[in-house]
């Protein structure tokens, strides 16, 4: 084999001797990384090409084609199939989704000279200097595809449970930064599997933002709505109100707490929290709104503020407590999408600024497609014998939802 080796070498400088040195070089890369795969499909096969023996485990199946970007410049490889299993080569780097459109939501700041200090260092800690405006497109062409894909495609079956959050984040538009909402809808199916519905960026948390977001859901499928999750934002409140029809909402809990405790002198926030959560702690929706009231009359000769909003949001934040008790830990709140807003926050502090809008949304398609799917291959988060508790959907109310996303259309 060093013989043949040294033959195919010789052959090599033969051959591109005269040509302009990076070509030749670039050659060469190109016929090394093709021998080192040629060696690690033959490891996999248990066989060399055409040879016959005991311990071949497969069979060799044509390339496919793909360009491998060095400092060299674009380099087409031919990589190996197999019939059976799968092989890539060790020589290239896997990228998951999400890595990948937070390279490219990073090169583009960078060539578009927006970048702040922060993602230039990354940029080079990255080894992505002198990355080419060609390179930047075809990266982010590739990616807006199949993010729209994602975030486009039918919604099927009926969604009991929706949970609507928002995150502000900074884009770049007319030469000026501006602050922007990501909105993000997770559902629960009524078999009990959770999954991302949908996002999208807007100019802010505006009644007009939400009710264009909750009727794009509509139009692609969403219906069977019993109760929608959100903070208290007026605008997504009123929007869910007028395109969820029949549909219940809950405050989030926590932001609830939140709001009330920020009523209160801080040396007294444990006291009044524990005699608040008292609440919650109630075995119905009945002894919880007693006890509710008994709160609030405790509290209102001291904290007359806090007493006003225990009763202005008593229905908001008890809504959840007319669903099945087994339901009751994950819809009382927004913290089902704990877990993905921490990671949507940590990929957009790393930007900083969104050069525009179609970076924020590629990067947060793919963290969502990327929670997706490890969602669907995930156990149930609603036993179906819960689920099967709901009582079922009015069907005229799906109808004056889809007429009303007509209507606005």
């Amino acid at each position: 084999m060093t013989a043949d080796f040294k033959m195919a070498l010789l052959e090599l400088l033969r051959k591109h001797q005269g040509e302009p040195e990076a070509d030749a070089l670039r050659e060469g890369l190109r016929w090394l990384a093709q021998k080192l795969m040629e060696l690690e499909v033959s490891e996999l096969v248990g066989a060399e090409r055409y040879e016959r023996t005991e311990t071949r485990k497969t069979y060799r199946n044509g390339y496919r084609v793909r360009p491998w970007e060095t400092r060299l410049g674009s380099i087409e490889l031919k990589i190996p199939k197999l019939r059976k299993g799968s092989y890539f080569p060790s020589l290239l780097e896997r990228r998951r989704r999400a890595e990948k459109a937070l390279v490219a939501v990073i090169q583009e700041a960078y060539v578009h000279g927006v970048s702040t200090r922060k993602v230039d260092e990354l940029v080079r800690a990255l080894g992505l200097d002198g990355v080419s405006k060609r390179e930047v497109s075809r990266l982010c062409a590739e990616l807006d595809e199949r993010m729209e894909r994602f975030r486009n495609r039918p919604l099927e079956g009926e969604y009991p449970y929706l949970w609507l959050d928002a995150k502000a984040i900074k884009v770049r538009q007319d030469g000026r930064v501006v602050n922007m909402a990501a909105v993000v809808a997770v559902g629960v199916k009524a078999s009990g599997e959770r999954e991302v519905l949908g996002s999208d960026v807007g100019a802010a948390e505006t009644y007009e933002f939400s009710q264009a977001f909750l009727r794009s859901l509509v139009a692609r499928g969403l219906r069977g709505v019993r109760l929608a999750i959100s903070d208290a934002h007026e605008g997504l409140k009123r929007a869910i109100a007028d395109v969820l029809t029949g549909a219940s909402w809950q405050r989030c809990r926590v932001h609830f707490m939140r709001n009330l405790l920020a009523r209160v002198p801080k040396y007294a926030q444990p006291a009044v929290a524990a005699q608040v959560r008292s609440i919650f702690a109630q075995p119905d929706a009945v002894t919880a709104r007693q006890r509710l009231q008994q709160v609030a009359d405790e509290l209102g000769a001291r904290y007359p503020k806090v007493a006003a909003l225990l009763h202005e949001a008593e229905n908001d934040v008890l809504a959840y407590m007319a669903f099945p008790a087994e339901h009751w830990r994950r819809i009382h709140s927004t913290n089902v999408l704990e877990r993905l807003n921490r990671e949507l926050a940590r990929r957009c502090d790393v930007v900083g600024i969104f050069p525009n809008v179609a970076a924020a949304l590629r990067l947060l398609g793919a963290v969502l497609e990327e929670q997706h799917d490890e969602w669907i291959a995930s156990r149930k988060d609603f036993s179906p014998a819960s689920m099967a508790k709901l009582a079922p959907a009015d069907p005229s109310t799906e109808r004056d939802n889809l007429e009303e996303v007509v209507r606005g259309s």
